[in-house]
């Protein structure tokens, strides 16, 4: 940056001047052009397998065979798309849509509660019991496979929509994200509302519970995103009931044994419907995901 001083006591006020400003108007271009060239480059890598897999589900089944790259379907068919919607998409979609509203309601409540409670609350092992929490998200979820089977068969849970809902209904990442986030806020606020004879329930309800919208909706998105996916738990918790298979399993199922009679076009439009409403919530919902993660790295 420089400052540019001219004249005498009635000239103009200094001008500043950034060193970006003072290069040469085909150099500030130039690094424009480079810098936006970068940024579409990485935004079609992102962008490519979509458009790919939209292409191919608009496709007949020998043309996807054929030339699954091309973009431009020729000709156009919606044939995947009228096979999907005559199949049990419907009964899968709405399954997937009960379990994961009732995980996410679950997990905000709870994770929320419980990472307030690490946050504020001074009791004996807190520490330990955070550790311990923590600890668990290094454990791959297909060693608890077996032992999670194992409990749903002993509980009675098994092939039933608890079973589908209660083990995940408690995430131990939420948990750390909501214990982080309510470390940011100061605890001024709290100490007032304990001035003016407020519980901790009713301080965490109507005080700390509203001012943590931005943590709690990067909690809902990032639960629903999860919940919505999750292919593993429904194999686990519904073994042998087709009426509680979630889309994921269901779009598994679709390649038959072995990957025999693959429908490539039926695969790719199940797909992009499974898509469309993890990227609605979260494209309606960035800015304050974005903020909320933010927000639960400032203390540690």
């Amino acid at each position: 940056m420089a400052v540019d001083v001219k004249g005498g006591a009635g000239a103009a006020p200094p001008v500043i001047t950034s060193a970006e400003e003072r290069q040469p108007l085909w150099q500030r271009i130039g690094k424009r052009v480079v810098g936006y060239g970068i940024l579409l480059f990485f935004a079609m890598l992102f962008v490519a397998p979509f458009l790919i897999a939209l292409s191919n589900s608009l496709k007949t089944r020998p043309q996807a065979a054929a030339s699954p790259l091309s973009l431009l379907p020729n000709p156009l068919s919606l044939r995947a798309y009228e096979q999907l919607a005559g199949s049990g998409l419907l009964r899968a979609t709405s399954v997937s849509v009960v379990v994961t509203v009732l995980i996410t309601l679950t997990r905000v409540v709870l994770d929320s509660m419980a990472g307030y409670a690490l946050a504020r609350l001074e009791f004996p092992g807190r520490r330990v019991v955070f550790a311990a929490i923590v600890a668990t998200l290094a454990v791959p979820g297909i060693v608890l496979a077996i032992p999670r089977f194992l409990v749903l068969g002993q509980l009675g849970l098994l092939n039933s929509l608890g079973g589908l809902v209660l083990p995940l209904a408690v995430d131990a990442f939420g948990i750390f994200l909501m214990r982080q986030f309510f470390q940011s806020i100061p605890k001024e606020m709290e100490e007032a509302a304990r001035i003016d004879g407020a519980s901790i329930f009713q301080t965490y309800r109507r005080i700390i519970f509203p001012l943590a919208a931005p943590g709690l909706i990067a909690l809902t998105i990032l639960s629903f995103q999860g919940s919505w996916n999750e292919f593993l738990h429904p194999l686990i918790a519904a073994p042998s009931d087709p009426s509680l298979r979630p889309l994921p399993v269901y779009l598994a199922l679709l390649r038959g044994a072995g990957g025999e009679n693959l429908d490539f076009p039926v695969l790719m439009a199940g797909s992009l419907v499974t898509t469309i409403p993890v990227a609605i919530i979260f494209f309606s919902f960035q800015r304050y995901f974005i903020s909320g993660v933010a927000a639960s790295g400032v203390k540690g």
